[in-house]
């Protein structure tokens, strides 16, 4: 069953992520992770009539979600455009809808409440379900595929690049010999070869982080994030804000590295007096936190990050 905005996922840092856009009423402002559509209400509640909202998201479940925001916004229907993609292609749609420039971009990098939630979707294993993991169920392989299909090698790259799971390679091989007796197909059986090589005291954070390498995987999550990153340094206008909300250091080091050397490595350039050279300028040197409030009403909060930062005048 679709849940309805109000359920479908709690906004995360809402009141600080979209302040930090320091939004102008008639400013041309993009969500790349509409989700249950909390902050794009938010920052639809501060722009004025000629303002404009763009809210990505490539979940169709997410979609349910548009006409409970346009209801709470009068002419949020003039104000506001869907778009039903990955934000990856964040560059190729303002391409497409005739924007040359932005005032400011939010990015919610958590997985939704309802991604968890879902039974059907296999991204918990708090339910048995089919190893799917897709953000976009109409394409792309799912998680059974790299299960079944990957490498032993390819496989432990996967567990130890995208999960950080030291025993990595032994996780990789359980696999490839229980997948040759039949395949693994759900998510109870993933979790039932796997769990005896995670101590009982850690078993829950192990199998958090190996569901989160299959999804990043299955998703392209660190590729994607790379390339709407460099696609939002080029679009933001001079004074525009990026506001990012991160959940674990893979992500968290792209968004940090670009935010201050405007490339993904990290890599400083410097001019002839030493200065770097990066087209962003960070907002708050310390990442912003959710406030203990937040924290107790939210507990999936705790580990939010949020990272500020300015496009520099040429």
């Amino acid at each position: 069953m679709i849940k309805t905005a109000e359920t479908y996922h709690v906004s995360v840092l809402l009141k600080e992520s979209v302040d930090g856009l320091a939004i102008r009423p008639d400013g041309v402002y993009v969500d790349v992770t509409f989700g249950g559509g909390g902050h794009s209400r938010e920052i639809l509640s501060r722009l004025g009539a000629h303002g404009h909202l763009y809210g990505f998201d490539q979940d169709a479940d997410a979609e349910q979600n548009i006409r409970g925001v346009a209801d709470e916004c009068k002419g949020c229907d003039e104000r506001f455009t869907f778009v039903r993609s990955n934000f990856r292609y964040l560059k190729n749609w303002m391409r497409y809808y005739g924007v040359d420039g932005l005032d400011g971009l939010l990015a919610d990098l958590g997985v939704s409440s309802h991604h968890f939630d879902d039974e059907s979707r296999g991204f918990s294993f708090r339910f048995d379900a089919p190893l799917d993991m897709r953000m976009n169920k109409r394409a792309g392989i799912t998680a059974a595929d790299v299960v079944n299909n990957y490498t032993e090698e390819q496989l432990s790259d996967v567990f130890y690049l995208y999960g950080e799971l030291k025993n990595a390679r032994k996780l990789a091989n359980l696999l490839v010999k229980a997948r040759q007796e039949s395949p693994i197909q759900t998510t109870g059986q993933l979790l039932e070869l796997t769990e005896k090589l995670f101590a009982r005291e850690r078993e829950k954070k192990e199998m958090t982080k190996l569901f989160q390498a299959l999804r990043i995987e299955v998703n392209h999550e660190m590729d994607a994030l790379r390339e709407m990153l460099l696609g939002a340094c080029s679009l933001l206008k001079p004074g525009g804000r990026l506001s990012v909300i991160t959940y674990h250091s893979l992500e968290d080091r792209i968004v940090k590295n670009v935010m201050r050397t405007g490339n993904v490595e990290g890599k400083v350039e410097q001019d002839f007096f030493g200065k770097t050279k990066s087209p962003l300028h960070l907002i708050n040197n310390r990442v912003i936190v959710p406030s203990d409030e937040e924290l107790a009403a939210n507990p999936r909060s705790r580990s939010a990050k949020l990272r500020i930062a300015e496009k520099i005048e040429n």
